[in-house]
């Protein structure tokens, strides 16, 4: 018993050190995140790499003790083969790997314990079809009776639509967006219309562009962020009236950084400050007036939607940033960030960053909502020195720390209905 109790107390500290080593080298070395992971998806993660140790030490012990059974072994005539030695032999064998099956389902327990509450924490899948993929592939390509028809009845202006009835959920439709201007090559974007776009002839709705997390992808606003329900219960509150919401990829691949800049790495802030908008108007019936848009995110995607909004305040009017970082990053040290995506020239990075903007600019009539997880203290912190730096630069300013969120999908999902609300506010949308 005490041999098992310095075993398990042996795991656990070599796997905290180990966890410990790996998260430094992710961060500091390798740089694969701009920022330190939350000490939550941290602790859990040490049971699951202290139950990997414990079960590959059970594994190596019964390979060495097979080993010993083969070198010390002997030929065995017929009767030793039938005898009492041989059932004795048999039975420990047995148990053995009897043994071995319990520490393995012990093992998956542990490891799929630790998964879970990583997710939960991230709030990134709410079910399996979340976690498998299959909800997301199932959705449909925007179709021709969804776009700009030509000949089709015009869109109308909200004060002379009429909501019909029976319409009472919008729709959700992948898109393919192509970067004439930028060059950009991004993933599938997805595409929200209000149950007011489904009807004949149209209103004119506002826009709301969105970016995820990094990593991550446009879908994760699907599944952490519950962006249909949110968008469906708007709607319900405002005669069938909401948004449509374009949910883009800045990234291009599920790891990739651009920092939502043109810079050495991509020019993805043409992509969405040009290619993005010109697509959106080509192809959907919505009002083209830039103070009926917004660009919003999660994470990354809120600092790509506060650079959008101070560097193209006659495209985007308004923003909606849960969690964003005080300026793009790619890895922990500032340096490495202006080296890889300007060769080291700090002025020409600094010039592009939303609080150097905002000392420079002036944004009368533009606004934007905050929100962080009341259990993010760092991202807390980024929050409060940009909407400062917000109002003083003449920004309509509303930040709110997200009850029980940490730095996960439930503070963006959460925050989505205060946020729309102000941003209805603005556009004039009455429930």
């Amino acid at each position: 018993m005490a041999r098992a109790a310095a075993l398990l107390c042996a795991a656990v500290l070599l796997a905290v050190a180990l966890v410990a080593g790996v998260h430094w080298l992710l961060i500091y070395a390798v740089a694969v995140f701009p920022g330190e992971l939350p000490r939550e998806t941290l602790a859990w993660s040490v049971p699951a790499v202290a139950a990997v140790l414990l079960w590959l030490l059970r594994l190596h012990g019964i390979w060495r003790h097979g080993i010993r059974r083969r070198g010390s072994g002997r030929r065995t005539s017929r009767s030793d083969a039938t005898g009492p030695g041989a059932a004795r032999s048999g039975g420990r064998g047995t148990r053995s790997w009897r043994s071995t099956a319990i520490a393995t389902a012990a093992f998956l327990g542990v490891f799929a314990l630790s998964a879970v509450q990583i997710n939960a924490y991230f709030g990134l899948n709410h079910a399996v079809s979340d976690l498998m993929g299959t909800a997301v592939a199932r959705i449909q390509p925007l179709g021709a009776e969804l776009k700009r028809l030509p000949g089709a009845a015009p869109a109308v202006s909200l004060a002379q639509w009429r909501a019909p009835a029976g319409q009472t959920a919008g729709v959700i439709r992948r898109a393919e967006i192509p970067g004439p201007a930028s060059g950009f090559s991004s993933r599938e974007a997805y595409v929200y219309l209000p149950p007011a776009y489904l009807s004949l002839p149209r209103p004119v709705l506002p826009v709301l562009v969105l970016f995820s997390g990094q990593p991550g992808g446009p879908s994760d606003w699907l599944t952490g962020g519950a962006l249909r329900s949110r968008l469906d219960r708007f709607a319900a509150e405002h005669g069938g009236v909401a948004p449509v919401v374009v949910v883009v990829d800045p990234n291009g691949t599920p790891s990739g950084n651009t920092l939502c800049m043109d810079s050495r790495i991509a020019r993805a802030d043409t992509f969405l400050a040009r290619d993005v908008p010109a697509w959106i108007k080509q192809t959907l019936d919505v009002d083209p007036n830039p103070e009926r848009w917004a660009a919003g995110g999660f994470s990354f995607g809120a600092t790509c939607a506060m650079q959008m909004v101070t560097r193209h305040p006659d495209v985007y009017s308004a923003a909606l940033a849960f969690s964003s970082e005080n300026e793009p990053a790619l890895a922990k040290e500032r340096d490495k960030t202006v080296q890889a995506s300007f060769g080291g020239d700090v002025g020409a990075f600094d010039r592009q960053t939303p609080l150097q903007l905002m000392r420079e600019q002036r944004y009368e009539g533009r606004a934007v909502y905050f929100g962080a997880g009341e259990r993010d203290p760092e991202f807390v912190g980024y929050m409060d020195q940009l909407s400062a730096a917000a109002r003083s630069a003449g920004f309509t300013v509303e930040a709110h720390r997200i009850p029980h969120a940490g730095h996960s999908w439930e503070a963006a999902s959460a925050g989505l209905p205060g946020g729309l609300e102000f941003l209805a506010e603005r556009w004039g949308l009455q429930p």
